[in-house]
């Protein structure tokens, strides 16, 4: 499945709640399906820079794929880094660096979250694709 199959799925599920309490309490629960990061990987140099709570990502590449998981102390910030880990895991590198965030926008997030939390969504986005270009220079 293309991060575009991936991200109309994602669309389609929102699109699917009437109001943005139902969409918060998705969010919530997909934290709760949320890969967790290894407690081992729970240190300083994994915690994305521009997030108001705190969040935790991990990456690996196997067999030329990006896998992600992470944690957050915050649930909605939770499920915010759960939908891009859902998006972008199990990817090829140039897939996520090239992919499009547009689906954020089509689910009506960014203008339901408070300035600082949209500002962590895109420290995230921009930490997931610099995991991937990482990934992507050794494979070059």
């Amino acid at each position: 499945m293309t991060i575009e199959d991936v991200q109309n799925e994602i669309i389609d599920e929102f699109a699917m709640f009437e109001d943005w309490e139902e969409r918060y309490q998705y969010m919530i629960d997909l934290g709760k399906d949320l890969p967790l990061i290894d407690e081992k990987y729970k240190t300083e140099d994994n915690i994305i820079k521009g997030c108001q709570s705190k969040v935790w990502v991990h990456a690996n590449m196997v067999d030329n794929k990006v896998n992600f998981t992470a944690d957050s102390d915050a649930i909605i910030t939770k499920g915010i880094i759960a939908i891009l880990i859902r998006a972008f895991s199990n990817q090829h590198p140039e897939a996520i660096i090239n992919a499009n965030t547009d689906f954020i926008d089509k689910i009506g997030l960014k203008e339901h979250l408070s300035p600082t939390r949209a500002n962590g969504l895109v420290s995230m986005i921009k930490q997931l694709k610099l995991y991937a270009i990482a990934y992507q220079t050794q494979l070059n």
